[in-house]
């Protein structure tokens, strides 16, 4: 894991980069073309559309309910990021809002309408926020199942689409489809395979406070083995499985209970077993 340390303001810098360049792309490539994006600024496209609210305002109202439950489950620092991104991204899209289109071309559209929105999306991942309410949901109900954060966003926004191709027809939705395969992809790209899962080592004199905090933060469960060091001595080494997603979290963790910490992040193909997340039963007896 990169041990480099991120200045706060960076990260804010990134989120408000990601977020306008989000807002950009939704309202000078899809919005004149008819294209939606999937989640929340999906369904605040179709009901600007039909009710004649500005998009800036519906996508407020509607990540709201999402950003208090994220809140209460995902950590101050989490929904601090959140807010900020979605005031970001809804202040851009009022701003861009009287801009002249970009193209009236919907192959265009699509195509360039979904790698900037990739894009973006993908720069507010990497700065540890979120555009987009559904994604709060879909990280929550993957701590505690075995469904993968793309593959609830993608069941979301299934019927989303549906709802698009009823009330602006087929080809809409078939485009929207496309932009959000595109995006996807770009996003992949950016944020490097987000719903791949992670497994951590840690190797740390504070093992017992590093395993609490994982565990109540986080839900993850730890494995913690004897080791020792060459030149450091007696050691605790902590394994861990993460996700893509948390990876952000978990070097928070660490660095507020010991900054002096060596950890590695490697891939894992395959998890056998259900040890990996932690069940109700098991946070109340904890």
């Amino acid at each position: 894991m990169d041990r480099r340390p991120s200045h706060p303001v960076i990260n804010y810098a990134l989120l408000a980069l990601g977020s306008a360049i989000a807002a950009f792309a939704v309202e000078e490539f899809l919005v004149p073309n008819t294209i939606l994006d999937g989640g929340v600024i999906g369904m605040g496209m179709m009901l600007s559309h039909v009710t004649g609210v500005p998009l800036a305002l519906l996508t407020v109202i509607l990540n709201a309910p999402f950003v208090i439950l994220g809140g209460i489950k995902l950590g101050r620092s989490f929904t601090a990021r959140a807010v900020f991104s979605m005031a970001t991204f809804s202040a851009c899209v009022e701003l861009f809002d009287g801009w002249a289109n970009a193209t009236g071309e919907t192959l265009l559209a699509v195509c360039f309408g979904g790698v900037l929105l990739g894009l973006g999306v993908g720069i507010v991942i990497r700065g540890g926020g979120c555009l987009d309410g559904t994604e709060a949901v879909a990280i929550l109900v993957s701590r505690k199942t075995d469904l993968a954060v793309g593959q609830m966003v993608l069941g979301m926004n299934i019927v989303i689409y549906g709802m698009a191709g009823i009330l602006f027809g087929v080809d809409r939705a078939l485009y929207s489809l496309l932009t959000y395969f595109i995006t996807s992809k770009v996003l992949d790209m950016v944020e490097s395979e987000m719903d791949q899962v992670k497994a951590a080592l840690i190797v740390t004199d504070d093992a017992t406070e590093i395993c609490k905090q994982i565990y109540s933060r986080m839900g993850r469960t730890v494995t913690i083995m004897d080791g020792e060091g060459m030149l450091s001595g007696k050691k605790k080494v902590l394994y861990c499985v993460i996700t893509k997603y948390e990876v952000r979290e978990l070097r928070e963790v660490i660095d507020s209970v010991d900054h002096s910490a060596f950890v590695s992040i490697s891939d894992v193909s395959e998890i056998i077993g259900n040890h990996v997340k932690s069940t109700d039963a098991a946070l109340e007896g904890a």
